[in-house]
């Protein structure tokens, strides 16, 4: 823990855990009717409110005035800073306080870490303070933005939740910024996995706690879980008083959901909100081992497009009739019995099996470390060691590798993302590509998206897609533009969508003796300190889309007059906001660069979300990006679309739990 204290400075006030405690977290209802035809419609509305330029304007009285702290003797900032955090405390903060206490820590800031924070970013966190969504391109400084509205919220004596996207970040965040904060008057700690419980209690007890969407989530739940074997509100809110602690339940380490600031909120709040977090014990039964290993011999017996098919768009397996069939007849002969002799039975472990072979493929959704069957992360090429997928899909998986099978789960509390982070009373956010998914933020989490402009012009060229027939012509495409680049020194970081791609790109460039690193998404320290050097002269960096996201790429000397860094996508994502995403890491600061993007008719994207009649039209135009461009706008567009009925899907069902079981968490 950053910036640790004794207990005693830790104890929270009795009044605050009452406040606490009577008020359980709970999301408000997503609306229905006339009121959910409303929020659809205030949706399209909220964005067109022009926020930003009022936001830039007060911002730059803001700075204007912090010039006024610049000749400041120390114990009169001291000073301030403690009158200031009174005034927050005691909850009677008007605008003028926010933007003195903004004007104060834009000074402070200068004098503890050496960055002073520029007009845009004053006026992001003045945005994040009013509960909006703040997109700010990247390489903007998010990090620094997100301590303004965190002290403001870290003086209001309840908690302030930072969270970002892995345990790196969050740990090295809290630590860069650790000196402002303290100058702060504040306490600044992180959390992340290694943490046992009473760190992790102390840790929470701290006015500003940096940590990932996947521990904060996992506490509350086992927190929950706890409370429910408490031994009731009353003797529990005893305890907590008596104690003097935040902790407000018997072995529970949160102290409330009072305020979050979402880093990278478009990757939290949207892309890793379809995948519920689920906290389950594993049951040990040898049998359904068995069961799944003879499932996936089945599997290899069956063929495809007589007994089952594939509908690719939606990663989906249909048994046909005769494949029912031909699972009873191949069951029958093998005289296998329990599970395999209701016809329920037996299609559940088939289709699953099935989709191990058809839809789960190594490199892609899964690699095999250790093994284990590792999940990897579709939207950003992590791996997700934690994971595992559910209703017998990842022991079908095991057992098509040959691993040991592992036991089925059983879940004990569960919650998906957007549910949780809808239960703070004070939800804010940033990133930098929002804007597409600004009406989904606002029917989802009430958050009004603000689009900021970079500190200095962009002057990155982007150049229209190279379009290409076969995967292999793209590959050979992609192989010969980074030579060319590398032998002119500029460096060049190329994203995959895939840990296969990544690999396969990697052993081309071998080929070549083209010297490079790979970057598979998998240790996120080294991964942060590769991306870092991805800007100095010569260097050749191969990455899964989102590696080292949340890392500042600067430019080593002499590479700005070569054109800057060069970026190159393999292939388009599902989501435009990751192509931008990946584009935005070439350019930043005002700095020179370039992105472009390889395609190829082959591309899952095209061959999942375009009819083959399309296909075969544009192949005779391959080499027109006009024409290219609006079917893989088109493909986009409908994954897209795809995408957000299943976000809507999962939040749906979150609600039909909550009504339809006691046991679902509130």
């Amino acid at each position: 823990m950053v910036g640790s204290t004794p207990d005693s400075d830790l104890a929270a006030p009795p009044s605050q855990l009452w406040r606490n405690l009577s008020r359980p977290a709970k999301p408000p209802k997503l609306p229905r009717g006339l009121d959910g035809f409303w929020n659809l419609a205030t949706g399209r509305i909220v964005p067109l409110i022009p926020r930003t330029r009022r936001y830039l304007q007060r911002a730059q009285r803001i700075h204007e005035a912090a010039e006024a702290h610049r000749t400041a003797a120390v114990p009169a900032l001291d000073q301030r800073v403690e009158d200031l955090r009174a005034t927050f405390r005691k909850g009677r903060a008007e605008r003028e306080h926010v933007d003195e206490a903004m004007a104060l820590i834009v000074e402070l800031a200068d004098r503890t870490l050496g960055m002073r924070p520029y007009v845009v970013q004053v006026a992001a966190g003045l945005s994040m303070f009013d509960g909006c969504l703040a997109e700010v391109a990247t390489g903007e400084g998010k990090t620094l933005i997100a301590t303004l509205p965190a002290i403001l919220a870290g003086w209001r004596g309840r908690g302030c939740h930072v969270v970002t996207v892995n345990d790196y970040l969050a740990q090295r965040d809290a630590q860069t910024m650790g000196p402002l904060y303290r100058k702060a008057g504040l306490r600044v700690a992180s959390v992340h996995q290694e943490l046992k419980d009473d760190e992790r209690r102390q840790a929470y007890l701290a006015d500003v706690t940096y940590l990932t969407n996947k521990e904060v989530a996992a506490d509350y739940l086992r927190d929950r879980l706890k409370q429910g074997k408490a031994r009731g509100l009353a003797s529990t809110l005893v305890d907590a008083i008596t104690t003097g602690r935040g902790s407000y339940g018997r072995g529970m380490v949160q102290r409330g959901l009072a305020c979050a600031i979402v880093d990278e909120a478009d990757s939290v709040l949207i892309d890793e909100s379809v995948t519920p977090l689920i906290i389950s014990t594993e049951a040990d039964n040898e049998d359904q081992a068995q069961a799944f290993k003879q499932a996936v011999a089945m599997a290899d017996q069956l063929e495809r497009d007589r007994d089952y098919k594939v509908v690719a768009r939606y990663k989906e397996i249909e048994l046909t009739r005769a494949g029912r069939e031909r699972s009873r007849e191949i069951a029958e002969s093998l005289d296998l019995s329990g599970v395999w002799s209701t016809p329920r039975g037996r299609e559940e472990l088939v289709h699953q099996a099935l989709s191990a072979k058809e839809l789960f493929l190594p490199g892609q959704q899964y690699v095999i470390q250790e093994g284990k069957v590792v999940i990897v992360d579709e939207s950003t090429g992590r791996l997700m060691p934690d994971r595992s997928w559910r209703h017998g899909l990842h022991q079908a998986v095991e057992a098509k590798e040959g691993l040991d099978v592992s036991g089925a789960k059983e879940t004990l509390a569960r919650i998906s993302f957007q549910r949780f982070f809808r239960m703070y009373e004070n939800l804010s956010g940033m990133t930098g590509t929002a804007w597409e998914e600004r009406y989904e933020f606002w029917e989802v989490y009430s958050l009004a998206t603000v689009r900021f402009p970079t500190h200095r012009p962009r002057i990155r060229e982007e150049m229209p897609d190279r379009v290409f027939a076969s995967a292999e012509a793209r590959w050979l495409a992609v192989v010969e533009e980074i030579r060319q680049l590398h032998a002119t020194g500029r460096p060049v970081l190329i994203g995959t969508r895939s840990v296969e791609a990544s690999e396969k790109l990697s052993s081309l460039l071998a080929a070549q003796g083209i010297h490079h690193e790979v970057l598979n998404a998998v240790r996120h320290a080294e991964e942060a300190a590769i991306v870092a050097r991805a800007g100095e002269r010569g260097r050749v960096t191969v990455a899964t889309n989102m590696a080292g996201r949340g890392t500042d790429i600067k430019l080593s000397r002499g590479v700005a007059e070569l054109g800057g860094l060069a970026v190159i996508a393999t292939e388009r994502h599902e989501s435009g906001r990751v192509d931008r995403q990946l584009f935005g890491r070439a350019g930043r600061q005002g700095d020179p660069g370039s992105a472009v993007c390889f395609v190829s008719l082959e591309d899952e994207l095209i061959k999942r979300y375009t009819r083959a009649v399309d296909r075969a039209i544009l192949s005779n135009y391959a080499g027109n990006p006009v024409a290219a461009s609006y079917l893989f706008n088109q493909a986009q567009g409908r994954a897209q679309r795809m995408a957000r009925a299943n976000r809507k899907g999962v939040l749906e069902h979150d609600h039909w739990l909550e009504k339809h079981l006691g046991f679902a968490p509130e």
